[in-house]
């Protein structure tokens, strides 16, 4: 029998191949995002999302914008993290994500969570987000220095971007995100880089 490291890996591969696939659509097919929410509901059972998600200082009534929430393994730990007092928007480009964390949210109890899909744009004021959150979302937006921007729009003057994303290395992550005179690097937490806003 294989072991779980070996089945993850080969879900992985799954999800690579279906990537490709689709890569000339602008929205990667139902079948990739259901392959890929299946991959990641493996991946929670091994690695609870929770303990990444408590390695950020989120406070109770936070303003949270997570770009690429995916199926939403850490949107509810976002959740509850902040209280009924404070706000996920959950962003993603793909319609069915709003679908799966919605389903999460309401399975979980919590009204604390609104779903925006998007490719870039949010439709949030200015300067009213605390922290804007990037789990393993980096490296797949084509547009990167668009992303920047938007987020340092939507974020308060002392406000915080996160990153973790294990395709890049930290130089990559670095890199990217310094590219453009928006953020300036803070800190690391293990594999989390968190960037302030240059005001």
């Amino acid at each position: 029998m294989d072991s779980p490291l070996n089945y993850f890996k080969h879900l992985n591969l799954m999800v690579v191949i279906i990537k490709m696939n689709n890569n000339s659509h602008k929205h990667k097919s139902s079948l990739y995002f259901k392959v890929m929410a299946f991959f990641f509901k493996i991946r929670d059972f091994f690695k609870n999302p929770m303990k990444k998600i408590e390695k950020i200082d989120f406070h109770k009534g936070d303003y949270i914008l997570e770009y690429g929430c995916g199926p939403g393994s850490y949107t509810v730990p976002i959740a509850e993290k902040i209280g009924s007092t404070g706000k996920v928007f959950a962003a993603d480009s793909h319609p069915l994500a709003s679908e799966k964390v919605q389903k999460r949210a309401d399975k979980n109890g919590l009204n604390n969570i609104d779903t925006i899909t998007t490719d870039c744009k949010v439709d949030l004021e200015n300067s009213s987000i605390d922290k804007v959150v990037l789990i393993d979302v980096l490296h797949a937006l084509e547009n990167y220095k668009s992303h920047l921007q938007e987020f340092y729009r939507v974020l308060k003057n002392d406000g915080s971007l996160w990153v973790d994303d294990h395709h890049f290395n930290e130089r990559q992550i670095k890199s990217r995100i310094l590219s453009i005179d928006l953020f300036q690097y803070v800190r690391n937490i293990d594999s989390l880089y968190e960037f302030q806003k240059i005001s």
